[in-house]
């Protein structure tokens, strides 16, 4: 796998658009249930990943963490109570078929019905 490098300094405050974080999600993003969203990050190493967080959490005020997915790659898990501000950033930006990836819709309920 190779290695992707994250430019040091302010530039990516400003590559880090709000266009550039939608199509991040919608091509590396994952919808986690109801709660969260995992951006995959496999490529980067920790330092670079957590450059990456430091945008979101400055620029954006995204709460996210780093999450290690089989121990061994890093990822990037914005937090289900930063979904709300994440819609209201990318949304507009984003191709409709893939708004699931940020719009957290309570599960649907299973109505069984016995007929005894």
């Amino acid at each position: 796998m190779g290695v992707k490098l994250i430019p040091e300094g302010h530039i990516m405050y400003l590559l880090l658009s709000p266009i550039a974080l939608a199509h991040w999600i919608m091509s590396d993003g994952q919808s986690h249930g109801n709660l969260g969203l995992f951006l995959c990050t496999h490529s980067f190493s920790i330092p670079d990943v957590v450059r990456l967080m430091n945008v979101l959490m400055v620029r954006y005020n995204l709460d996210c963490t780093l999450r290690m997915d089989h121990g061994k790659y890093p990822m990037i898990y914005i937090q289900a109570r930063s979904m709300p501000k994440l819609q209201t950033i990318v949304s507009s930006y984003m191709d409709p078929s893939m708004l699931y990836q940020i719009q957290h819709i309570p599960p649907k309920m299973s109505i069984s019905l016995s007929l005894e």
